[in-house]
């Protein structure tokens, strides 16, 4: 039966290169993939956009390029990736002029028409949170549907070496060379459902291959520091063996494919993707050798008729101080820190929507009640932030911290502050013949 091998070489925007390099110089594969976008990114690059037009796409664009182009192309290794962002044409022109510089003779295509924000803009969309999407005016940022494998099937289809792509739906990136290699159709819901599977357990890569599952003393993973990305060998049929690098580190077992499996699903039979509503319920985990583990039983249902879109706006501003204590009595100097920031924006008038006082390593995650301790701690640090309408308020609140310098307790160090926008995420759905995608060659 035939197989086709696709690495993930990335699982989120800032995740390591070297592991890329190693897959494609030693993973023997026929693409590779990186996933590096989420929901908070793509709004941010559209605010970089709105300030440079050709910018928008991810930051680490061409440092991933420059190490894994001549490789690829000598190897004739395929690279998909939506590292474009909110601007995969400007993208694929860096790939291109990076492709020239290194005398590589490569087929560069964008994929565009996930950015539907002019759409939102004009419609009556309600969001999951019951707003209006239209009402936020001013403060939209971005609205990016997530679009399916089809234009990524066509790109290949027309020789594409290297596809730069937007919003696409994760599994999405890893299903397109499946349906373009073994000719499945775009309705055969069985195959997709099988496809869509494997591109999950390789979406965020190196978490099946050890990462992120480690729990030292319990689930114990060596060789975390040069952790090797997994790789997909995936059969006609749609069954995938999930293995890696031989000699990298960290490991592809049973245990770290199921939680990749569950994770990020909300009902395992119906997991619903641009391309199909997938149907795990029924897979099974199968060990077949050292660090190669046998996924199969997926199956799938018709696609929905609608796309999710995800809404990135500006909500309010965040502002933050932070100041450590050490040696004995930290605790109480912490506590006495706290209390002297709450008067001091309450006697200084201070406006803010929400506020959140810590002391890290006390009561920071779980609260006072969870998190009490037997003996006191020698080091402590106070964390105060505070949700506010207005850049200037947000300010004031690490400036406060800050005085503590000099006017609250005895010994404190290690002042820090911050006052930054927030972009938060919403999303919203849309009829999917609503949104037309394109193929451009560059």
């Amino acid at each position: 039966m035939r197989h086709i091998r696709i690495g993930a070489g990335a699982g989120y925007s800032g995740d390591r290169i070297e592991p890329a390099i190693e897959l494609a110089e030693k993973g023997q594969i026929d693409y590779l993939v990186f996933e590096c976008l989420a929901e908070r990114t793509i709004a941010i690059a559209q605010q970089t956009r709105m300030k440079d037009p050709v910018l928008g796409f991810d930051p680490l664009l061409a440092e991933r390029m420059r190490a894994v182009l001549a490789i690829c192309s000598a190897k004739k290794i395929k690279i998909i990736t939506n590292m474009g962002a909110a601007n995969p044409l400007a993208a694929a022109a860096a790939v291109r002029q990076i492709a020239q510089s290194m005398r590589l003779n490569l087929k560069v295509a964008a994929v565009t028409g996930d950015d539907v924000l002019d759409a939102m803009k004009a419609g009556d969309y309600i969001s999951d949170q019951d707003i209006a999407v239209n009402s936020l005016g001013d403060r939209l940022l971005s609205a990016n549907a997530y679009i399916g494998a089809a234009p990524l099937v066509e790109a290949l289809a027309q020789g594409a070496d290297v596809i730069v792509t937007g919003r696409v739906a994760d599994p999405a990136l890893f299903l397109a060379p499946l349906i373009h290699e073994f000719g499945w159709a775009m309705d055969n819901w069985h195959r997709l459902g099988q496809g869509t599977l494997a591109g999950h357990l390789l979406e965020c890569a190196g978490q099946v291959s050890g990462g992120y599952f480690a729990d030292p003393g319990y689930k114990d993973v060596a060789g975390l520091a040069r952790l090797g990305f997994p790789i997909g060998e995936v059969a006609e049929d749609g069954s995938v063996v999930i293995t890696k690098v031989a000699g990298s580190g960290g490991q592809v077992t049973p245990a770290t494919c199921k939680e990749q499996l569950l994770y990020e699903i909300h009902d395992p039979a119906s997991y619903l993707t641009p391309d199909v509503v997938a149907d795990f319920s029924a897979a099974t985990v199968q060990e077949i050798g050292p660090d190669r583990v046998l996924v199969q039983g997926a199956t799938g249902r018709a696609r929905p008729d609608t796309l999710k879109v995800s809404i990135g706006y500006i909500d309010s501003y965040i502002g933050e101080g932070q100041i450590s204590y050490a040696g004995p009595g930290a605790l109480a100097r912490g506590r006495l820190a706290q209390a002297i920031v709450a008067e001091r924006l309450q006697l200084s008038a201070v406006a803010f929507d929400e506020i959140r006082y810590d002391l890290l390593g006390v009561d920071a995650i779980h609260g006072a009640a969870l998190s009490a301790q037997p003996s006191e701690p020698y080091e402590v640090r106070l964390r105060v932030s505070a949700r506010s309408g207005s850049m200037g308020e947000a300010v004031r609140i690490g400036n406060e911290v800050e005085t503590l310098y000099t006017c609250g307790p005895a010994a404190g160090g290690g002042v820090t502050k911050t006052a930054k926008e927030v972009v938060a995420v919403q999303s919203c759905l849309m009829p999917r013949r609503q949104v037309t995608t394109a193929v451009h060659f560059e």
